[in-house]
């Protein structure tokens, strides 16, 4: 699960022309669900969103209060694109949770918020719809979050990054008894004898 926080001065999300939801001071919230998320990565993501320190304190000190120290609002919008997968120029959302799972599962995740924060603080796009969403951040602030990383999608890796781990497998490879022999000294008075060289000189190989 990925989201980026915004801290802002105002918010809102219109649909068809028509505003249908609003925040004064506090966080907007985008969030892309994953295939692979579950409710420890929602748990995850509502205890970070909410205790993010990233409003002043009393005094004008940064970074020192949350939102809910603030009773500031929420305004969270459902952003699959978020996961997103560059093939080449081209985006992919295979990773992205199908819609009708990710529904329920976003549903899920504002009720937590509710019941961890205050629920009419708590504000609201519109799943799956065309949005216009206006952000006025504030600083400007805007804080990426990531739940703990899950078992890694071999199709998320480009070519280039396969190509990378063959390189590093093929660095860390054993040498084969061959050609550790080959590059073992043999002793001049007896050809034969590698095993006795092979422990002199192991301390002066090359890495």
């Amino acid at each position: 699960m990925k989201a980026i926080v915004q801290r802002v001065a105002q918010a809102s999300v219109t649909v068809g022309g028509e505003q249908i939801s609003s925040i004064g001071r506090g966080l907007c919230v985008l969030l892309g669900i994953s295939l692979e998320d579950t409710q420890r990565e929602l748990e995850h993501m509502v205890r970070k969103i909410l205790n993010l320190r990233i409003f002043e304190d009393e005094s004008g000190k940064h970074w020192s209060k949350s939102v809910m120290d603030k009773q500031y609002e929420v305004l969270c919008v459902s952003q699959f694109t978020l996961q997103c997968i560059l093939k080449g120029n081209k985006p992919d959302y295979h990773m992205a949770m199908p819609t009708e799972q990710a529904e329920s599962f976003y549903n899920n995740f504002l009720e937590q918020l509710r019941k961890a924060y205050k629920p009419e603080l708590i504000k609201d796009g519109k799943f799956g719809a065309y949005m216009q969403v206006h952000i006025q951040n504030d600083g400007p602030v805007t804080i990426e979050l990531e739940s703990p990383a899950a078992t890694v999608d071999p199709k998320q890796l480009t070519k280039l990054e396969k190509q990378q781990q063959r390189k590093e497998k093929t660095r860390t490879k054993v040498p084969s008894e061959s050609s550790r022999e080959r590059n073992v000294p043999r002793n001049k008075d007896d050809p034969s004898a590698s095993s006795g060289a092979e422990g002199d000189v192991s301390s002066e190989r090359e890495p």
